[in-house]
C-alpha cells in the first residue's frame, strides 16, 4: 500500500508515484509466481532479483540492508525447501555440463 511515508521515502529516493507504482506491482506479481507451484522457481528468481535491488537502493540512501537481506534468505530457504530440484541443481556436486 501507498502509504504517505513510504510515497514520501519512495521520493527522496528518486522516485516518482509511478515508478512507486510500477515497483509494487513487480513485487505483486513475483509472489503470486513464487506461491504457485508451477511458477515457484520464476517467482524466486524473480524475488531475488528484486531483492537485491531493494539491497542496492538501501545502501545508496544509506539505510539498513538487514530487513532486505533477511526477506532475500527467507525466499531462498522456502524455495530450497519446496523444489527439489532447485535443490539438487544447487548443491549437487556432479558437473551438470559437458564441452
Amino acid at each position: 500500500m501507498a502509504s504517505p511515508e513510504h510515497l514520501q521515502k519512495a521520493q527522496e529516493m528518486g522516485l516518482n508515484h509511478t515508478a512507486f507504482m510500477v515497483i509494487a506491482l513487480v513485487e505483486l506479481v513475483s509472489v503470486i509466481l513464487f506461491l504457485i507451484p508451477r511458477t515457484g522457481i520464476l517467482g524466486t528468481l524473480l524475488l531475488a532479483a528484486y531483492m537485491g535491488g531493494a539491497i542496492v537502493a538501501h545502501l545508496l540512501s544509506q539505510q539498513s540492508v538487514i530487513a532486505p537481506c533477511i526477506v532475500q534468505a527467507f525466499v531462498w530457504f522456502v524455495a530450497v525447501y519446496r523444489f527439489p530440484e532447485l535443490r539438487s541443481r544447487l548443491f549437487s556436486k556432479e558437473i551438470a555440463w559437458k564441452s
